[in-house]
């Protein structure tokens, strides 16, 4: 059920013992923010994939290119599905810097992402923050503290950033035909997943997440991940890896790490 955290006191439902995705990528980010619990998980799910840090940078650094690009292009209202925990550069301090009029819903089961979320964002009123299940994307944009902020029947853009990958297949495809739904016309879906592009790491990093008790973490091929923009239009450059999604700077040399997470943009037409 979604609710509203207001961040004070101490976070409830916390469990410092057992670890949590949003504090394992904090601490991947190079956070402080996380547990000893999540500190022992990060350590299994790098054994197989050393460089796993980069890739959460360049998960973190395209979606910050994708709110820059949806932002320029006239979108006021995003809506961030599993946000994480705060990190430099958040997807409202890049918008408000294009546009300080856009509003931004952050959204995420976790109590102690909620308390963070709460503390940074203070008095801001453009800007909220939602303790909900992704699985239920009707649920949130029908909860009163969405409505207040995003107008259902306006173009908005949901981010599912680095999310996806943590449901299950049925899942997964259920909550993304939810969201496209809901979208109107004019909308866009932005997805950043974990690929399976050949590279054999992908399947020890499944296996990894599971044994670090994190749960699932699915890298999916290009085909499923095309099955989840039916129905939209991908924009320019379409899926691609990560870091080749509207590149700042030009692209490292190749990496087989590069071949681990893939990016697109999709619009409603």
């Amino acid at each position: 059920m979604a609710q509203r955290w207001t961040g004070a006191g101490e976070p409830p439902q916390v469990d410092r013992h057992r670890p949590s995705n949003a504090r394992v990528f904090d601490y991947l980010l190079g956070g402080r923010h996380n547990f000893e619990a999540d500190r022992r998980a990060a350590a299994i799910v790098l054994e197989p994939l050393p460089e796993l840090r980069r890739l959460v940078r360049d998960t973190r650094d395209q979606l910050r290119r994708a709110v820059r690009h949806l932002v320029e292009a006239g979108v006021d209202q995003l809506v961030d599905l599993g946000s994480g925990l705060p990190a430099t550069g958040n997807v409202h301090e890049v918008a408000h810097r294009i546009d300080p009029a856009v509003r931004v819903l952050y959204v995420d089961h976790d109590p102690m992402v909620l308390s963070h979320a709460r503390t940074l964002l203070g008095d801001e009123t453009r800007t909220a923050a939602l303790q909900a299940d992704i699985r239920d994307p009707g649920a949130i944009l029908d909860n009163p503290v969405a409505r207040e902020l995003i107008d259902p029947d306006r173009p908005m853009a949901v981010l599912a950033s680095g999310i996806l990958h943590h449901l299950e297949d049925d899942e997964a495809a259920a909550t993304v035909a939810a969201i496209v739904e809901r979208l109107s016309p004019g909308s866009y879906l932005m997805i950043n997943h974990m690929l399976d592009d050949d590279e054999p790491r992908a399947k020890e990093m499944e296996r990894a997440f599971i044994r670090g008790d994190l749960g699932v973490c699915r890298f999916r091929t290009r085909t499923e991940l095309h099955a989840f923009f039916a129905g939209l239009e991908l924009v320019d450059p379409g899926l691609v890896y990560a870091d080749d999604w509207h590149p700042d700077t030009p692209v490292r040399a190749q990496s087989p790490v590069r071949k681990l997470c893939a990016a697109g943009l999709a619009r409603r037409p």
